[in-house]
């Protein structure tokens, strides 16, 4: 058997046991609290799982082990962002799980007397946020299932991103969240699995000498500076100050969207709300920085281990984003324990690890984006707080066909682009207009309405103006070669914005939008509500109750 029959035959493996475990779970839901939050009925063990499964993304497993493998140390302070980002995140999105129900929108909404329209705004963001996140994720399915099944034609992307869509429309439509959340465990224990595997066996080929291992990289990629900072980030531009400064600024940037945007990535949000109570989701959170640490600390092995083992100029050969860097590690590693056909079986199981990591993230990205569309916007805008159960959990399953469908569109449409920024500008957009709201709404008694929804559009309009007029979008030309580097072809140049990331500008914008609105307007705030919004998020008494209590004297 080929290595691609391999790969095709544990990807029809992995899309047959989850659709087993989607028909159990459409069975098994029955109410609003079913599809929203599967029941609240998993175990911490269970929901770190899940936790860890939605955070681990492709860009995670493949995107890092690349960066690190062709940018040396500067590559792995990805890793070391995601892993604090993580911790930051796990601390603030608790809090919200003790003081919403469903989403988002349930906690900013709890304390403030114009609540419709401070659910609109959390709808807005989140769809947003959700949609950029899944089109990164699709488009990268698309390329990533092409070249693990040998296929490169544009047709084969097509089909890929369509079956993707149409499998995540599919978990989310019939399984729920209880559906989506076994998918996500299922998904964590195989990337935890193919990762350690490969793990041990790289660092076996150096007698598990951490040091050999990077003194091996080193001399493989042929660069003095491998493992110093500089290489990628912050680069020092001889006899240019000002390049040299902002290079440095753009890189803070960077390292403020990872850590600070991770707690307003809406299905981060949304999976708290899964466990029956405070010491079950405390329990979810010690599993998860558990096996989140484990990762991204394994992921120092994998890109170290490509470049020593696989070489820059075959991992650049193959993919010039270093994507397949952990894939071609692999079979380097299988066809050195058990011969080509052992090369063949580990390339294909951590290819369909990496397949059934696209598919669990997408689901939960639409999972979230549904579940706001119907429990916020339709249940407690349209429907006024009072919608029959079974009228909001059919919007749900409809907004997720919705959704869906414009994701696989514009997935299509955008194939053949570079669309590595979005996921940079995700992140952006939920720590500038997610961020403020939530730690301002937890934490400012004189918090309201007015400034939730103006910290809301201004972070997120903010940040997409500053990357629609950055070198992203325009005017960026490599040095050496004279190629264009930004999404619109060369000799289209309309960038202002000299950054890249617009964290560093987008966050504090975002805060003084949502501060003055606040200030500025003649709405009081409730310190009532605000004093059971902090008991509730502090010791979880009442969670879950948060958002149904006091709904309907608000409209």
């Amino acid at each position: 058997m080929t290595g691609t029959a391999l790969t095709f035959g544990l990807f029809v493996l992995f899309i047959a046991v989850t659709l087993v475990v989607t028909f159990w779970a459409r069975s098994n839901t029955r109410s609003a609290e079913d599809f929203y939050a599967g029941g609240r009925a998993f175990s911490g063990a269970q929901n770190g799982l899940a936790l860890a499964g939605d955070y681990m993304s492709a860009a995670s497993f493949l995107g890092i082990a690349g960066i690190i493998a062709l940018s040396g140390y500067d590559g792995f302070l990805y890793s070391i962002g995601f892993l604090v980002a993580w911790l930051l995140t796990l601390l603030l999105v608790e809090l919200m799980r003790n003081a919403g129900r469903f989403t988002m929108a349930d906690v900013l909404s709890y304390r403030v007397r114009r609540q419709p329209k401070v659910r609109t705004a959390a709808v807005v963001s989140t769809v947003t946020v959700s949609v950029f996140y899944l089109l990164a994720q699709m488009v990268g399915a698309g390329a990533l299932v092409s070249l693990l099944l040998g296929v490169s034609t544009d047709a084969a992307k097509v089909a890929t991103i369509v079956t993707v869509g149409t499998m995540m429309i599919f978990y989310v439509m019939f399984g729920g969240m209880r559906g989506t959340t076994w998918v996500q465990i299922i998904k964590a224990v195989l990337l935890m699995a193919g990762t350690i595997v490969l793990t041990v066996l790289v660092l076996g080929r150096f007698g598990f000498n951490l040091s050999e291992m990077l003194g091996a990289a080193a001399k493989a990629s042929g660069e003095p500076d491998f493992l110093r900072p500089g290489a990628k980030f912050a680069q020092e531009v001889e006899g240019d100050p000002v390049r040299t400064l902002l290079n440095k600024l753009d890189f803070i940037s960077l390292a403020l969207a990872l850590v600070l945007g991770t707690a307003g990535l809406p299905h981060i949000v949304t999976r708290f709300f899964t466990v029956p109570d405070a010491r079950t989701a405390r329990a979810s959170v010690n599993w998860a920085i558990g096996l989140v640490g484990v990762f991204y600390l394994m992921t120092l092995a994998l890109g170290f281990g490509a470049t020593a083992l696989v070489g820059q100029e075959a991992i650049l050969a193959q993919d010039p984003s270093g994507n397949t860097a952990a894939l071609q590690l692999a079979q380097v590693l299988g066809e050195f324990v058990g011969g080509p056909m052992g090369g063949d079986l580990l390339l294909a199981f951590i290819g369909a690890v990496a397949f059934a990591t696209i598919l669990a993230v997408v689901s939960g990205l639409v999972m979230a984006s549904s579940t706001s569309l119907a429990h916020d916007y339709f249940g407690h805008v349209l429907m006024f707080g009072r919608p029959r159960e079974s009228q909001e959990v059919g919007v749900a399953r409809f907004s997720a066909l919705v959704i869906g469908l414009l994701a696989i569109g514009l997935a299509v449409i955008a194939r053949q682009q570079n669309v590595a920024f979005l996921v940079a500008l995700a992140f952006a957009m939920a720590a500038s207009a997610n961020l403020p709201a939530i730690v301002l709404s937890l934490f400012w008694k004189r918090f309201n309405s007015t400034g939730v929804v103006a910290g809301v559009y201004g972070g997120l309009s903010g940040s997409v103006l500053l990357v629609v007029f950055s070198p992203v979008v325009s005017g960026k030309i490599d040095p050496v070669t004279g190629a264009g580097l930004s999404l619109l072809p060369k000799g289209i140049d309309f960038a202002v914005f000299p950054m890249e990331n617009p964290g560093l500008v987008s966050i504090p914008f975002g805060f003084l939008c949502a501060v003055a609105g606040a200030l500025l307007s003649k709405e009081q705030a409730d310190p009532d509500r605000f004093d059971e919004l902090s008991v509730r998020s502090l010791t979880g008494t009442g969670a879950h109750r948060a958002a149904t209590r006091g709904t309907r004297r608000q409209y």
